[in-house]
């Protein structure tokens, strides 16, 4: 999204009219001008840069603008969705809860808190025992940093060290700025940590013909020349579950290395589940598919369907390291957000939307695959795994990116009635509801092949 502004300007696009899409008006449709220009006088620009498609409202699979004009939605709201928009039983379940009447009771017990928290970490699985709740994903990353510290000077004095990978994004706040390694987005910092240290990502590209566990032990070895030693000073690694601009998956023997060396080490493993968690993998978090265990996983997004949830789930002896009051936050807990949390895990057990990601996941890749084999000059990869995907687009005989063009392809995509994720660079990412029906699936990527198609033209 940085460095590339789309039209306002409506122009007219062919009329689209199916079963899931419904184009009537010009592009963006009148009126929409006015809304982007009231939010560019009161609002912070930071807010500003998505395609300009103003909601009206969204439901199950489709987005729909106040003229009535009707997209195919394969962003989840950027994967929070995953039930679906406006999905019944969380509106439900949430209009219950909002009648009771109790909005809020910041850290008192509350009997839908305790519900919830029993079968989120049952949902969580078998190594896990406990959650700490918050509001959004970046203070989950924020509370799991502290954990992994406050674990480590449990352990030794200069047990203190966080490691992290370079292109891995995990928020805002502080801490999450500075372990996503960003930095013209941690410029406002002003400063290193030195606490905080980035592992090179295994890119295929990257990799080559070194073996992904040589490639670990590589990264390692540069870590232990500049002093830093596994046992002695390292606390925690965080992972993004994939690499967020790309749903670029690790290799599975990287990961398992990395566990082996951290139960070695007394070190904790932590997985950044905001993108991947809640069934968008085909498993209940991503971090599954690694076939190892996670000492913590921090969760947002699709955990709560739209609602402002979020929370760190893990063992006892990690979750328990603060004190009494010394880790909570006024809306931890809420009860109004504890019912829509509750409400989308029942829902995925009853439209047991696990098996239908993965179902729905090998449809999509496959027919992306499709693509990428049709476009081999353009299209260099396409990654992911279940209902997350993503397109790499290259200039091949250059190796060079060509974001000008996939923003294009974007904004095409907006004309004729999906939309996809427009990331700012050389990927589209796709990211449908978990309910979406074959055919819109199927209907959506189509799309994307007719917006390349007359964007090569």
């Amino acid at each position: 999204m940085a460095g590339y502004h789309f039209s306002r300007e409506p122009v007219d696009v062919p009329i689209v009219k199916t079963k899931n899409r419904l184009i009537q008006t010009q592009i963006p449709a009148p009126g929409s001008v006015e809304i982007l220009e009231k939010l560019d006088q009161f609002e912070s620009r930071s807010m500003h840069g998505q395609l300009p498609l103003v909601w009206d409202r969204a439901i199950g699979h489709s987005i729909y603008d106040h003229a009535g004009n009707k997209w195919i939605d394969f962003t989840s709201m950027i994967f929070v969705a995953n039930v679906g928009h406006a999905n019944e039983h969380v509106i439900t379940k949430v209009e219950k809860a909002m009648r009771k009447p109790i909005l809020g009771c910041y850290a008192y017990p509350n009997a839908i808190r305790a519900e919830y928290l029993e079968k989120l970490v049952k949902f969580a699985g078998p190594n896990f025992e406990k959650a700490f709740l918050l509001s959004a994903g970046t203070e989950a990353t924020e509370a799991a940093f502290k954990l992994m510290k406050m674990h480590g000077q449990k352990i030794g004095k200069s047990k203190n060290v966080v490691l992290a990978v370079s292109g891995n994004w995990h928020g805002r706040t502080l801490a999450a700025q500075m372990l996503s390694d960003n930095k013209s987005q941690k410029a406002w910092v002003g400063h290193n940590q030195s606490d905080i240290l980035h592992l090179e990502f295994p890119y295929p590209w990257s990799l080559g013909d070194t073996d992904p566990v040589q490639f670990l032990t590589n990264s390692f070895a540069k870590l232990e020349e500049a002093g830093i030693s596994l046992r002695n000073d390292v606390a925690g690694v965080m992972l993004e579950t994939f690499q967020g601009w790309g749903a670029i998956f690790y290799p599975k023997d990287y990961v398992q290395e990395l566990r082996r060396l951290c139960d070695e080490n007394g070190i904790l493993l932590c997985f950044d589940e905001m993108q991947s968690g809640f069934g968008r993998t085909g498993k209940n978090f991503g971090y599954e598919h690694y076939e190892v265990s996670a000492d913590l996983i921090c969760c947002g997004k699709g955990m709560g369907d739209g609602f402002p949830i979020s929370g760190v789930i893990g063992k006892s002896a990690v979750m328990d390291l603060p004190e009494i009051g010394n880790m909570s936050s006024t809306h931890s807990g809420n009860p109004i957000m504890c019912a829509a949390g509750l409400a989308v895990l029942e829902e995925i057990e009853e439209k047991n939307l696990i098996h239908e990601s993965e179902r729905k996941g090998f449809l999509l890749h496959r027919y992306l695959q499709e693509l990428m084999r049709d476009y081999p000059q353009l299209i260099s990869g396409v990654y992911g795994i279940g209902m997350i995907a993503s397109i790499i687009f290259l200039d091949t005989p250059t190796g060079k990116p060509i974001s000008g063009f996939v923003s294009n392809v974007a904004e095409k995509c907006m004309q004729k009635g999906l939309l996809v994720v427009h990331t700012g660079r050389e990927s589209i990412k796709i990211g449908p509801p978990l309910t979406i029906s074959d055919e819109a699936l199927l209907e959506g990527i189509s799309v994307v092949r007719e917006a390349i198609q007359e964007c090569l033209k």
